[in-house]
Order: C-alpha cells, then sequence, then structure tokens
C-alpha cells in the first residue's frame, strides 16, 4: 500500500499559518513513509472560490517546500458526485427534506426545552406523498440528507451507535450517531457541501491517511459511516490541534491573520514558518530545523498535544535568526545576488554578516556600509576625535590577512592607553555608523586599508 494523503483547502482566501499546520503535517507524513500527496482544492462553492486563490495557495505551499505529486478540483469532478448521491438513494440511505432554515432553528430550541438533543429528528420520513406534492407545488425544493446508521429497525428511534477508530494523533476516539444529526449532502439548488465530494474523492483518489484539524473529530464519525455506505473502507485518521493566537484567537482566511503571503512578504524563511507550525503544540520544543527533510524525521503525529496550540509571532523571528545565522552561503547565493549582494567579496561578507541578521533582506544595509560606507556620519566628542586620529595613523600597512583586527588594535591599546568598550567603541563608529554589528575583525579586511582610511573622521 502507498500512503496517499491529501491537503484540501477551500480557495476562498489567502492560507494562513494554520492552514499550512495542516499542510505540513500530510506532506511530512507522505516524506516519512515516502508516500503521495494530493492538493485537492475544494471548490464546490462556486460563489466564493477562485482561482486566483488556488493559485496563491499553490504558491504559498511551493514556498514553503511542499510539492503535490496530483493537483485536483472538486468543481470537475461533479458527475462523479452525481453517481454517488443515485447510488445512496437507490440504497434507500439518502432522503429528501423540504424544511426552511426558519423550521429546523425552531425545531432545534423546542428538542432543547424538552432536554433533548439539538439533533434532526427525521420528519421528513413521515411525509406522505400528498405533504411532499404540497411543497412541491409551493415551489419548495428538497434537500438530501444521509440516513445514518443509528437504529435497529426504526429511524424515527435512534440508539447509541458507537463509530470507533484510532486516531493517529489523539490514540481512540468515539464517535456516538446517535448525538449528530443526519448529515445534509446536497442542498436545494442540487449542489454539493462538504462531506460527500470529500468521501467520495478520498475513495476515488486512494487516500489512506486523513489528517486535518480537530475541529473535523464529529464530522470523521459521521464521514466513516458514509464511506461504508458508498461500500469502501475508511482510511486511517488523524486530528491535530489548532494553531491559536497568543490570547487564544483563533485564525481565519478571510481576515488574513497571519497570512503566508503576508509571512513572506515579512522576511520570514520558509523553515522558520514550517518549524513553528510542525513543532508548536507538540512534546518536541519548538526550534528552527534547517530542512525539510530533517522535520520529517523529526515529524511524530502522536507527539502532537490534544489542547490548542497558542503560539507568539515573535516567535518567528527568533526562528528566524538562528536560521540564518547558520545558512551556508550556497544556499542565500542566488538571494543575495538578486538583492546586488554580489562579487567576490560576498561570501566572506556574508559569513561575516549573517550573525547580526534578522531577515536575510538586512544584508543590504550591511553591503552598503561595507561598500558606501556609515549611512549616517556619527559625531565624536573631541576626546575620541584625538584617539581616532591617533587610530588611523596606526593602521597597518598591507597586505592584510585574518589577524589584522588584532595586530592594529594591540597598538592602538599600547599607545592610546584606552581598553575596552572606551577602544572598541569610536573603531566601530567610525567605521560603520552603528554602535552594534558583525565582528569588527571579520568585516575590516572586507573594508581594505584604503576603504578603512576612507572612514576617517
Amino acid at each position: 500500500m502507498t500512503v496517499t494523503v491529501r491537503f484540501a483547502p477551500s480557495p476562498t482566501g489567502k492560507i494562513h499559518i494554520g492552514n499550512a499546520r495542516t499542510a505540513l503535517f500530510n506532506w511530512l507524513f507522505a516524506l516519512k513513509h515516502r508516500g503521495r500527496f494530493i492538493q485537492r482544492f475544494d471548490d464546490t462553492d462556486v460563489l466564493r472560490s477562485r482561482q486566483e486563490y488556488a493559485d496563491a495557495i499553490l504558491y504559498d505551499l511551493h514556498w514553503l517546500g511542499i510539492f503535490q505529486d496530483a493537483t485536483e478540483y472538486q468543481s470537475r469532478r461533479i458527475e462523479i458526485y452525481d453517481a454517488a448521491v443515485e447510488r445512496l438513494k437507490a440504497a434507500g440511505l439518502l432522503y429528501a427534506c423540504y424544511e426552511t432554515p426558519e423550521e429546523l432553528d425552531l425545531r432545534r430550541k423546542v428538542r432543547r426545552t424538552r432536554g433533548l438533543p439539538p439533533v434532526y429528528g427525521r420528519e421528513a420520513l413521515a411525509l406522505t406523498a400528498d405533504q411532499i406534492a404540497e411543497y412541491e407545488s409551493n415551489g419548495r425544493r428538497p434537500h438530501w440528507r444521509l440516513l445514518l446508521p443509528n437504529f435497529r429497525s426504526d429511524p424515527l428511534e435512534p440508539e447509541r451507535t458507537e463509530i470507533r477508530w484510532n486516531d493517529l494523533v489523539r490514540g481512540e476516539e468515539t464517535v456516538d450517531l446517535a448525538s449528530v444529526s443526519d448529515p445534509v449532502l446536497v442542498r436545494e439548488d442540487g449542489t454539493y457541501l462538504y462531506t460527500l465530494p470529500s468521501v467520495v474523492d478520498d475513495i476515488e483518489m486512494g487516500i489512506t491517511h486523513v489528517i486535518r484539524g480537530d475541529d473535523h473529530v464529529t464530522n470523521t464519525g459521521v464521514q466513516i459511516a458514509l464511506f461504508k455506505a458508498l461500500g469502501a473502507e475508511p482510511p486511517e485518521f488523524g486530528h491535530h490541534n489548532l494553531l491559536t493566537t497568543a490570547s487564544g484567537e483563533g485564525l481565519s482566511k478571510r481576515t488574513g491573520s497571519l497570512s503566508i503571503e503576508g509571512l513572506r512578504e515579512a522576511g520570514i524563511e520558509p523553515m522558520a514558518v514550517a518549524s513553528l507550525a510542525v513543532l508548536i503544540g507538540t512534546s518536541e520544543s519548538v526550534h528552527a530545523v534547517p530542512t525539510m527533510a530533517e522535520l520529517a524525521e523529526r515529524f511524530d503525529p502522536a507527539a502532537t498535544s490534544k489542547s490548542a496550540a497558542k503560539f507568539d509571532p515573535d516567535e518567528l523571528l527568533v526562528l528566524n535568526r538562528a536560521l540564518l545565522h547558520h545558512m551556508p552561503f550556497a544556499q542565500a547565493r542566488d538571494r543575495l545576488a538578486a538583492l546586488g549582494v554580489s562579487g567576490e567579496h560576498a561570501e566572506p561578507f556574508w559569513n561575516a554578516v549573517r550573525g547580526n541578521l534578522d531577515r536575510l533582506s538586512d544584508a543590504v544595509q550591511w553591503w552598503k556600509i561595507i561598500n558606501e560606507g556609515p549611512q549616517e556620519k556619527p559625531e565624536f566628542s573631541p576626546e575620541d576625535r584625538a584617539f581616532l586620529d591617533t587610530a588611523f595613523d596606526l593602521l597597518p600597512e598591507e597586505p592584510w590577512g585574518a589577524s589584522v583586527w588584532r595586530d592594529w588594535t594591540g597598538k592602538v591599546r599600547e599607545t592610546t592607553g584606552r581598553k575596552g568598550k572606551a577602544l572598541f567603541m569610536p573603531l566601530r563608529m567610525a567605521l560603520t555608523g552603528l554602535a552594534s554589528g558583525p565582528e569588527l575583525a571579520d568585516l575590516l579586511p572586507l573594508l581594505g586599508r584604503e576603504g578603512t582610511l576612507a572612514r576617517r573622521p
């Protein structure tokens, strides 16, 4: 059996880090088991689904390092769903209902006042032919519900019926089918809700494992019933905890909360997003994992907590710094070149500055400082100016090696008696215009003697 998973968002907006968590769980599971990853767009909502969102989702996934083996659109598979509906009707498992939303809401309220669960009471099963004819003559169109197998002989007398599965994340799970309503599979206008296309596609596409958020746990009981009604063996299921902000607020595609596009534009590295999205809310500490292959090795869905995973977006910057500080030049080369950082000094420059970067684009500032001098001329006290005059007079002759900074500051210390911050800070300000930054021992060879003298106040 080839492990086959899917990521199936609705293309109704940009995906956020919470959506990416689900995509990554599936991608890493496929990587770990040498399986297949199907990108499926649940786009049966024709009013809200847009191709531009589907394209943007694919772009975001590719940027993260997730690459699909196949891409499917539900809107192009309607005939397959139509055939499944006819099979369910023929088996007596799909029945027509004529209630309006207002009538359904009133019935739920009545059931609550009687201390009963607010589930659909299957009143439509008791309709006579005359009542149905009257509804249809009045212009009512039916919606269609799946008859759940939660009764012995009379569907109007449901009883506790447990659906059990061993969840990849949560362990043993149980859903009582008597506690949920028969799901609506087909709307009044003939379009499909989420449940039927999802299950039919999972069957047709050979999905072996469904990994998604734990807000779908109850849906899973219903979907397992539908798999069996269609004569198929259900896949294995896993339900991971959801990401929330530190305040407990949920994420939404509609509001653009922490969208992958926004994080990319903010200069966050893909593996910083992936590391946080996968490791937060698990038994493993959150740390920067440099490659997807290494993250796959560490990935264990069973290590995920059952409670919501709260995170602070500032953690992304911490992970970003860690990734950049250890990123080899070969990995950064093309992106640096696109920013104008290239040539024979690009690699030693990168090795010198990477430990001081929050974002890779911050390297541009240091490239300008190296090649153009301080962006703002620093002010010095008369004492520091006199010290710098002496220091620049002592600048060693070329050729310069790796020890030039140590040699120079040793002579300056000997001559002026200054040491520590009193010695190094004026030199740093003169050379870079900033009070902190990369090691000057690494920057000085990049400046060269001529470039260093050009910074003499």
